[in-house]
């Protein structure tokens, strides 16, 4: 009998090996092709100037700008209402009927595809709110897609603080907010950060919801306020390789705009890494 549990065992070890090697060699894959494509793209001009000649030549400045605004207004916007909701589900909500559904919705909402987030972000913010093609609407349609995996990720992150950390607070006569903000909180960041980042790099990528509320074909000017129109660099690459001019003539242009993409998606994750790192440290200590 623990012969053959050990058999299974193994076997299931070996899928589970298998998954994640499987998963490293594509990735690796895809970060070579990549690299050997649009490394010849890459120039400073490439980072520093705006397009030129019909986006047939320059850079992708813009690109680069209105992605880092449209992230900064998406962490604006979902972090605080995120872990507000995964603090009141954890912490305060009595564990019935009301918060079962709660949950469903966000799970729900988790599986909807983002061109409909797109769609909702087009009529509500820029018709309804008349925000128009701007940052803060591109920024709300985001910081709403991304709201169910903070408030999942926030969540988990809460449930891991051993109970033993809010029954010593609240015997040395800590009220519960008190013991929320200064025991429980500092304890579950660096998950609520880690998934946060992960939460914002999905929508680092996103084309579908900022083609309707955010992103445009071309403007060369950078950003002066969050009522600007901007582009953005998953759009930008989709204007390239499907309705740019001379599509094969800017095919490196395409690759170099997606490796940029990545870098910055990558820098995002190492700095989850790095800050959660640091945190736990602290802890620790």
């Amino acid at each position: 009998m623990i012969k053959r549990r050990l058999q299974i065992q193994t076997i299931a070890f070996g899928f589970l090996k298998a998954a994640g090697l499987l998963n490293g060699v594509a990735l690796m894959i895809i970060v070579y092709f990549m690299l050997s494509r649009g490394w010849s793209a890459i120039s400073w001009e490439f980072l520093t100037q705006p397009p030129k000649d019909s986006m047939t030549a320059g850079g992708i400045l813009p690109c680069i700008m209105g992605t880092i605004s449209l992230c900064l207004m998406t962490i604006l916007v979902s972090l605080p209402i995120g872990v507000a909701s995964a603090i009141y589900l954890n912490e305060y909500a009595s564990q019935g009927r009301i918060v079962r559904i709660i949950r469903l919705g966000i799970n729900n909402l988790a599986g909807v595809p983002s061109i409909v987030f797109g769609l909702f972000g087009l009529a509500f913010f820029c018709i309804v709110l008349k925000m128009g093609v701007s940052i803060a609407a591109g920024g709300l349609t985001l910081g709403i897609m991304t709201l169910p995996v903070i408030i999942g990720a926030s969540e988990e992150a809460l449930k891991a603080v051993p109970d033993t950390y809010r029954e010593a607070s609240l015997a040395m006569g800590a009220t519960k907010w008190q013991t929320i903000r200064k025991v429980v909180l500092p304890a579950a960041f660096p998950g609520i950060i880690t998934g946060s980042i992960l939460g914002l790099s999905r929508a680092a990528g996103e084309t579908a919801p900022i083609m309707y509320t955010g992103a445009v074909f071309f403007t060369p000017e950078l950003p002066g306020s969050i009522l600007d129109e901007v582009m953005a660099l998953p759009y930008h690459i989709y204007v390239l390789a499907t309705a740019g001019t001379n599509i094969e003539t800017t095919r490196h242009l395409q690759y170099g705009t997606a490796l940029v993409l990545i870098v910055l998606v990558f820098g995002m994750n190492l700095a989850a890494i790095i800050l959660r790192s640091k945190m736990r440290k602290k802890l620790r200590i």
